[in-house]
This record gives structure tokens, C-alpha cells and sequence, in this order.
């Protein structure tokens, strides 16, 4: 499906960028936190800065360069153990695009974005339609809850 090379993404919902950061003092991430518990969708070797952004161009036909302005693009809210551990931002406008595409657009959207650089030709579409609906779906209930989107990162 998609080359993880070193790198492993669990992106989740939390209430604030203090909240977020707390994962990072977690051995094993936002999954493994008890308190607080985050929901958590695990995508292993999909980044949160250049696939992501590339995600949300695609998703919002805003141009890269300017997503890569954004100062929630990418920014680091917590970093641990020499740069090792990393939580992330998604931007509002990267979750908001999320919660708001239907199945069939992000099924539309993935060959795009599977046939990015990024994914080395490992993008297989379908699977990655299925990454979406379900990165989508973090992104509704954590907007139901008035959370916002983060990136655990571990390399």
C-alpha cells in the first residue's frame, strides 16, 4: 500500500494544542494514552507537511505553496527525544475540507493524490480512498466536538 520508511503517523482529535502535546510524553502516542484518550487513526508512512498539504491542495484547489504558509501547516506543537517524537497541527482548513467531502469526491480525490511524488508509486488509489473515509470521519466527530486535528509523529 504505501511505503512507511521509518516513520510512523497516528493522526488524532484533540481539544487544544496543549491537550495535543500531552501525546507526546506517551510511549507509544496518542494510542496508547489513557488520559486523555484521543481518538486515533493509524496511517503509517503518510506525513502530515508535504502529503498532507498536497492533500489539502487537491481537496481545496488552493495552489501547494500556498498551504505551505499556513502557519498550522506542519507546525510543531510538541517535540521530544531530540526531534524523534513530533506532534503536528493539520491546518483548520485541511480538516474543515475533510469533514466536509463526500465519499465519492474523496474516492475521486485519492488517484491525484496517489500519484504524487510522495508515494514513491506505492500509492495504490483505492486504498488510499479507504485512508480518507476514514481520516474523514476523524475529522467530522472531532468537529462535532470542537477539536482540532494533529499528527503524532515517531521516525
Amino acid at each position: 500500500m504505501i511505503r512507511a520508511v521509518g516513520i510512523l503517523c497516528d493522526y488524532f482529535s484533540a481539544p487544544t494544542d496543549e491537550a495535543a502535546a500531552t501525546a507526546a510524553d506517551v510511549p507509544g502516542g496518542p494510542r496508547a494514552a489513557s488520559d486523555p484518550g484521543f481518538e486515533v487513526v493509524e496511517l503509517k508512512g503518510i506525513e502530515p507537511v508535504v502529503q498532507l498539504g498536497t492533500l489539502e491542495a487537491l481537496l481545496t484547489g488552493v495552489d501547494y505553496d500556498v498551504v505551505a504558509e499556513n502557519p498550522r501547516q506542519g507546525h510543531a506543537v510538541a517535540v521530544r527525544h531530540d526531534g524523534e517524537v513530533l506532534v503536528i497541527s493539520l491546518t483548520d482548513e485541511l480538516h474543515a475540507a475533510l469533514a466536509g467531502a463526500s465519499e465519492s469526491r474523496l474516492r475521486e480525490v485519492a488517484t491525484p493524490w496517489s500519484e504524487t511524488e510522495e508515494f514513491w508509486g506505492q500509492g495504490e488509489p483505492s486504498v488510499l480512498a479507504e485512508v480518507l473515509i476514514e481520516l474523514a470521519g476523524l475529522a467530522r466527530r472531532a468537529a462535532a466536538r470542537g477539536e482540532r486535528l494533529y499528527c503524532w509523529v515517531c521516525v
